[in-house]
């Protein structure tokens, strides 16, 4: 507790909706609009996204350097450095079980170290998408004979790097780095390192 009492810590809540009403709906994403009564009675229209959620992995090497992609983003018209990241697009399937599967496709290797790292809302003002993202350490290249995925579309061209995880950390404090997902995952890992990651809960920890 703090001094106010109130324990800082994220709880459930759910509001009552009065109505809803769905504008769109795409490959991924899901626009609707809730009619929400807030605590004073007014009911207040809130606009927002459906998503299924996501994973992104930290992937660092015995070097201490993070693992890092680019890739365009047409919605921010950049090429933005990110970390090997995906939708949660297959039912049932374990969280770090897709975070594999991403390190592996996107960037070409494997892990035997898997860790939680940090879980976030990427932006919970606008849609309820929500990102587990991984620590995965002891890596390995996947042999070239092994990988079967497909590159298309924005994955066409897409380096892969290796950068010191103290630099990626200055680069995303001066604003060189900004996707959400890199930036969280960087700083939590620098801030996990301090005790040798001991302190992080293991792959398959639940979701709160």
């Amino acid at each position: 507790m703090n001094a106010s009492g109130l324990d800082v810590q994220d709880a459930p809540e759910e509001w009552k909706v009065v109505s809803s009403a769905e504008h769109f709906s795409g490959r991924v994403i899901t626009a609707v609009t809730d009619a929400v009564l807030m605590q004073g009675e007014e009911v207040v229209n809130r606009d927002y996204v459906i998503h299924p959620g996501s994973v992104a992995v930290v992937a660092l090497d015995g070097q201490d350097r993070v693992l890092m992609i680019r890739q365009y983003r047409h919605p921010v018209r950049r090429l933005l450095w990110e970390l090997p990241a995906g939708l949660r697009d297959v039912e049932g399937e374990p969280l770090h079980v897709g975070a594999a599967r991403e390190l592996a496709e996107e960037a070409g290797y494997r892990a035997r170290t898997w860790h939680t790292l940090v879980d976030a809302f990427t932006s919970p003002g606008m849609t309820d998408e929500r990102t587990r993202i991984f620590l995965a350490r002891d890596l390995s290249p996947i042999p070239e004979g092994e990988l079967d995925f497909v590159h298309r579309h924005e994955e066409v061209d897409m380096p892969v790097v290796w950068i010191p995880l103290s630099d990626a950390v200055r680069r995303a404090l001066a604003g060189m780095i900004h996707n959400s997902q890199a930036v969280a995952g960087i700083l939590a890992a620098y801030a996990a390192s301090a005790d040798a990651f001991a302190s992080l809960r293991p792959a398959d920890a639940p979701e709160a």
